[in-house]
């Protein structure tokens, strides 16, 4: 049985095998409502909306809300601010529908001035933000969370096969039915849809792409992809446009791809023995060869 909402601005589906109440599904969609009522930067009320309007005040937060900060701090750390859960500023800027072109120096630069992880402070559950004119957005760290804690779920439920996807995060739980690997496909970068890269064969893991190719426009002449370098407040040029990442966990997997396309594969590479669960990795580069590190095998 299966069920597909709209939620996180994507298509959310998850899928499960076996003698199972159709009624779990609507608990394991319902709960990645909730988180994303807490984790929004648009959402009026929600936890990241209130921090990043309190103006430098201290903001009371959910458990869960300060969990996943304190993971983004961790992850600014490791990356060495590559990874930097301040960006939001930055990242408001920036429309990539293309139609009100590339932000102004001035404005990027007063932005970019906000950028800095290290200045979230946190006591409890207790956020605040030492700079009062930072935004938090968990964009890149919020759909790995949540594919997890439903994930979380429907272990508890004994739940033996099923497919979490949160429109890019798949998570897959035990195996498919007939006792075989789950394959999961990873599109080409700025190809069709059926038009695979190859596919991975996992079993009880996560597997997450990203990719420059997901949303982008043209502005004289030039293209605009939207990963952005909390350094330059610009997109990227690490020199990868894609990256499909398989650890044990959703949340690992999601920052890891996107700090592979912001520091480089070489670079990146060096993180992976310091991420906990990492199984391995696919990574594009702009001239189309394919690294693979670690267990992962692209199969035909």
């Amino acid at each position: 049985m299966s069920e597909t909402r709209l939620l996180l601005d994507t298509f959310c589906s998850i899928t499960i095998y076996g003698d199972q109440d159709e009624e779990l599904l609507a608990e394991a969609l319902d709960l990645c409502a909730e988180y994303e009522a807490l984790f929004s930067i648009t959402l009026h009320g929600s936890d990241v909306w209130r921090i990043n309007h309190a103006g430098g005040n201290p903001v009371d937060v959910s458990p869960q809300t300060a969990e996943i900060i304190s993971a983004g701090i961790r992850y600014g750390e490791l990356s060495g601010g590559f990874f930097d859960i301040t960006i939001g500023r930055v990242i408001t800027l920036w429309d990539f529908t293309g139609e009100s072109g590339i932000p102004s120096g001035e404005d990027i630069a007063f932005a970019l001035d906000t950028v800095d992880y290290r200045q979230i402070s946190i006591s409890g559950n207790t956020i605040k933000l030492e700079n009062p004119d930072a935004w938090i957005d968990l964009g890149a760290i919020a759909k790995g969370y949540i594919a997890d804690r439903i994930a979380d779920l429907l272990r508890e439920r004994e739940v033996e096969g099923a497919v979490i996807d949160l429109g890019g995060n798949i998570v897959v739980l035990g195996q498919k039915p007939d006792g075989k690997p789950w394959r999961v496909g990873v599109t080409r970068p700025f190809a069709g849809r059926d038009d695979l890269l190859g596919v991975l064969e996992t079993y009880d893991a996560s597997v997450v792409s990203s990719g420059v190719y997901e949303r982008q426009f043209e502005h004289d002449g030039e293209t605009y992809h939207h990963i952005l370098d909390p350094r330059t407040g610009m997109p990227s040029g690490s020199g990868v446009i894609g990256a499909t990442v398989v650890t044990e966990g959703s949340m690992e997997g999601d920052v890891l791809s996107t700090i592979i396309l912001l520091m480089g594969a070489e670079n990146a590479a060096e993180l992976f023995t310091e991420t906990p669960g990492f199984v391995g990795a696919a990574i594009v580069l702009e001239n189309g060869d394919v690294l693979q590190y670690g267990e992962v095998v692209l199969h035909d």
